[in-house]
């Protein structure tokens, strides 16, 4: 596993260490997360965010555990850092600290004030709501450790204001319970009870919302630091309040000691694979009604079409099948006319997605391929001949198998945007793709060869399928080549806009990387083209893998900056994702091209933006600066899978 370090060059300087932020999961969809600096520049950011009924539900709690050193000389050094909405950073703690090293997954900071010097830990409990906070001396003394708790108790992805109530804060043994739902224990509490009025988020004010907010620091718990190796510490938690997480020691020792596990079990090659899949291990968590995968941190929850893009990363190439086999049973039980439910962040089961119900056929036949697991296809093909024949009759939004050359079109309702490239502004697709997509079809065909074969391993007559597959497989290599060399994006769209007597569909040649499908799925339709993939290459490839648009079409955005509607209209629109470095190292080696050289700038990335894992999304641009959720799923699983299957 790489071990991320930062010392005085980065820790020092607040710009580097306040782009650079640390994860650390609970297994429910819960996180502590903040930045290498100790600067709060996100509404995100807590050292206690709990989920809810769903992941996507999360509440923030425990904001910072704010330190203040008193030396013998009855000097008070501040060391917690946030900014003010006045745009002055106080107190500037970062100033002292020394070193940040991420060691098995969880973070840890390291100050020195003179000859003191002091340590910090953090880990949370896996399976239940809870954090532990272990402060160490590690040189100097003796000297006292004040801890201020800034609390709040919202929805993450608001703010709460002085102006509205006051957060309810009651004596329990030990420390305190906040708002009745998560609880504070540590050594000498002593509750306070004032705003903290103004506290700038600067990540939310580059992404055009609301960027300040007010915490209620609700008290302080104080502890002696006499001699190297005392530790002052403090539990946080929610849901059972009565009953107390082991000691803060205990709780960072264990996170250690299942992180080694978790590495251990995916069976890595190498350092990056090792890093990997701890990364991995963030986004699989377990629900109420089993696991499930949370599509990015720190906003998204649950999306089907992430969770089965995901699934070979994050399950299969783990070491976790038998999550993965009840994972993939309790979402075919969402079956309905023919598709995946959608569950999303709306709080509401939706199906919306043309594709997320064919990465599941793709999901189920490699899992069953890699696995062994031919009982899992057997219970399972029922509901899977179920989606085929839904396709094939016509379900929800126009989606059908197109009679006259077996492909797939969708997209028949205006204002719906069904494949990934779903952005909208003020309600508006902005790549709605109506017609007959190429990864969609691509997709399709592939399924339908993986259910002829799982049908097949049951004993049962796959003619009917393999004849489905050949005819979208041949008209898809009529349909969908362009003279320029790749692939059309989409087929039979509706023309924008045609003459009395002209044409009312036309076929869409804008480079797009969704074509890589067409060429790396294990039954795509056709056989790697080396040039028109150079082509490809040539017109997408970056650093930290292809964007979304080439850069000569008129629609193309540099940036993936500004507020929501310009960073919507953006996002497929030239900025680049990771996620599709998987299908397109796939696609060069199936052409037989070298590949050696792909992938360098995703792995120099791991220590670049969210440690140790990948970002959704990064500018069309160079410097390709990251954007997006610091740490998505599909980015991770799909860098993951493409250096574990060779």
């Amino acid at each position: 596993m790489i071990e991320f370090g930062f010392g005085p060059g980065v820790c020092g300087e607040l710009a580097a260490g306040a782009t650079r932020e640390w994860l650390v999961t609970d297994g429910l969809g819960g996180y502590a997360m903040g930045t290498v600096s100790g600067l709060r520049t996100r509404r995100y950011h807590g050292l206690l965010v709990v989920a809810g009924e769903t992941p996507a539900a999360r509440r923030v709690g425990l904001v910072s555990l704010d330190p203040a050193v008193v030396l013998p000389s009855g000097a008070r050094v501040r060391l917690g850092a946030h900014e003010w909405n006045s745009g002055v950073v106080d107190p500037r703690g970062y100033e002292f600290l020394e070193r940040f090293d991420l060691v098995d997954g969880l973070p840890r900071w390291r100050w020195r004030i003179g000859d003191v010097v002091i340590e910090r830990e953090l880990a949370m409990t896996h399976g239940r709501p809870a954090v532990a906070v272990v402060h160490r001396l590690v040189a100097g003394g003796p000297v006292r450790l004040d801890l201020s708790a800034a609390c709040t108790w919202r929805d993450a992805h608001g703010e709460r204001r002085a102006d509205g109530p006051t957060p309810r804060v009651e004596p329990a043994d030990g420390g305190a319970v906040v708002e009745g739902a998560y609880r504070l224990t540590g050594p000498d509490w002593t509750p306070e009870g004032q705003w903290w009025l103004g506290v700038h988020h600067r990540e939310e004010a580059a992404r055009g919302l609301h960027p300040d907010e007010d915490l209620w620091c609700a008290g302080r718990f104080s502890g002696a630091l006499d001699r190297p190796g005392d530790t002052v510490s403090v539990l946080a938690w929610a849901g059972d309040l009565a009953e107390e997480p082991p000691p803060a020691t205990q709780v960072v020792a264990a996170a250690r000691q299942r992180h080694r596990a978790v590495v251990t079990a995916a069976k890595p090659a190498d350092a990056v694979d090792a890093t990997l899949a701890l990364a991995a291990d963030a986004f699989v968590v377990r629900t109420a009604t089993g696991p499930d995968v949370v599509a990015g941190y720190p906003w998204f929850g649950a999306w089907s079409r992430d969770t089965m893009t995901s699934y070979e990363g994050l399950f299969l190439c783990t070491g976790r099948a038998d999550e993965g086999r009840e994972l993939l049973r309790g979402y075919a039980a969402t079956l309905s006319e023919g598709m995946l439910a959608n569950t999303a962040d709306t709080g509401r089961v939706e199906y919306n997605t043309v594709d997320a119900t064919l990465w599941f056929l793709h999901a189920v036949s490699r899992h069953v391929t890699v696995t062994g697991d031919t009982d899992l296809g057997d219970e399972l093909l029922p509901a899977l001949h179920g989606v085929v024949q839904a396709h094939l009759a016509g379900t929800r939004y126009g989606i059908a198998v197109d009679p006259a050359d077996g492909l797939i079109t969708q997209g028949g309702t205006p204002g719906t945007a069904l494949t990934w490239m779903d952005a909208r502004v003020y309600g508006v697709p902005v790549t709605p793709r109506t017609g007959k997509p190429v990864e969609v079809n691509a997709l399709w065909i592939n399924g339908l060869a993986g259910l002829a074969e799982l049908t097949e391993l049951a004993g049962q007559d796959p003619a009917e399928l393999w004849r489905l597959h050949h005819r979208a497989r041949d008209a898809f290599g009529k349909r969908f080549p362009t003279p320029a060399g790749w692939l059309h994006d989409v087929v039979d769209a509706p023309a924008p806009a045609y003459p009395l007597g002209g044409a009312a569909h036309h076929d869409d040649d804008l480079l797009r990387p969704n074509q890589l499908l067409a060429w790396s799925l294990p039954y795509a339709p056709l056989e790697p083209d080396p040039v028109a993939l150079r082509r490809v290459a040539a017109g997408l490839f970056t650093p930290l893998g292809p964007r979304s648009l080439a850069a000569d079409a008129p629609e193309f955005a540099l940036r993936h900056r500004g507020g929501p509607a310009e960073r919507d209209g953006a996002y497929h629109q030239g900025t680049v994702w990771p996620w599709l470095v998987g299908p397109f190292v796939e696609a060069y080696r199936k052409a037989g091209l070298p590949t050696d050289d792909l992938l360098v700038g995703l792995v120099g990335h791991l220590g670049e933006s969210g440690l140790g894992s990948v970002s959704e999304t990064a500018d069309a641009t160079a410097p390709h600066a990251a954007t997006g959720c610091p740490f998505q799923a599909w980015s991770v699983a799909e860098l993951l899978r493409v250096r574990r299957v060779r």
